[in-house]
């Protein structure tokens, strides 16, 4: 009996495996660490806001650096940290009370508020604008890559999470030669990138 038992415990615990597998594939990919699931609108930014048979509606704005657009009819909002999809609702909800059913189309034209920083010893230190994600590795080969002088497993990364600054330690030499590889993160808007 104690032998059943077993054996039917095996085999439901194989059988468990593959559909445990398939239910983490049927979710897709995770995102990886550091990349935002959707673009978040930031200062900077250019949006263009198109409203459907109402050209009087139509405009290109730009996000001011405390993160709000002015809008015909809406006014004031904030729009950085939000995504197109909800900046867009947004915007609709507010129309609501001067047309029915209103059509909006929000776009961002220029992503300028997706920088980073890769500063001390590197052929071209300074600030970066991206339209993808980048990883410490790619950041530091936009910045020339770090200098002769340069202490390669002292490098530091500064994130702002918040209030406060977290400091993430990079070695050049570990990531390059294959080890570490997890420390070569994705970063994040705003992210300085330290080489001493």
């Amino acid at each position: 009996m104690k032998k059943i038992m077993i054996t039917v415990w095996v085999l439901c615990v194989v059988a468990a495996s593959p559909c445990a597998s398939l239910a983490a594939e049927a979710k897709g990919p995770a995102p990886a660490a550091g990349a935002e699931a959707d673009y978040r609108i930031g200062p900077g930014d250019v949006l263009n806001i198109d409203v459907w048979k109402d050209q009087a509606l139509t405009r290109l704005l730009t996000v001011l650096p405390d993160g709000k657009i002015s809008y015909p009819l809406v006014g004031e909002l904030s729009a950085a940290g939000k995504s197109v999809a909800q900046l867009k609702k947004e915007i609709e909800g507010k129309l609501l009370r001067y047309m029915t059913d209103p059509v909006i189309t929000v776009e961002v034209r220029q992503m300028n508020s997706y920088h980073i920083y890769v500063l001390g010893r590197v052929n071209a230190p300074g600030r970066s604008i991206l339209v993808s994600n980048v990883n410490v590795l790619q950041a530091l080969a936009i910045a020339g890559g770090p200098n002769a002088f340069a202490n390669r497993t002292r490098i530091r990364i500064f994130r702002q999470e918040g209030d406060r600054t977290v400091i993430i330690p990079f070695d050049y030499d570990d990531v390059t030669s294959g080890k570490n590889l997890e420390s070569n993160i994705l970063l994040k808007r705003g992210d300085l990138v330290y080489v001493p």
